[in-house]
């Protein structure tokens, strides 16, 4: 079984944030894009970001990072939408509810 929690040392919170804010500019700004897309253009916009961060160097640890970065923004976004939705259906939901 292969361990996936190797991948969050390559995380680079200042990328993630930076491509979570962007990405939700671009999902409530530009209605024509297609959702499908944001997950790329995050990844690529991951991948710029971590190049410059790092003075313009290339090598696999920065690639990667720049990459899963951005990617994990998208991760973190749907994180948050399903919070935030799932507070409104509980808050939607009558007493007697709870206690049926």
């Amino acid at each position: 079984m292969i361990d996936l929690n190797v991948l969050t040392n390559y995380v680079v919170l200042l990328v993630v944030g930076i491509c979570v804010c962007i990405g939700y500019i671009l999902k409530n700004s530009c209605p024509k894009l297609d959702n499908k897309y944001i997950p790329l253009i995050m990844g690529l916009l991951g991948l710029v970001l971590n190049i410059w961060l790092s003075n313009w160097q290339i090598s696999g640890e920065i690639v990667l990072g720049g990459l899963f970065s951005g990617l994990a923004s998208v991760g973190l976004h749907q994180s948050f939408k399903q919070l935030i939705n799932g507070k409104k259906k509980i808050n939607n939901k009558k007493a007697r509810d709870y206690f049926l």
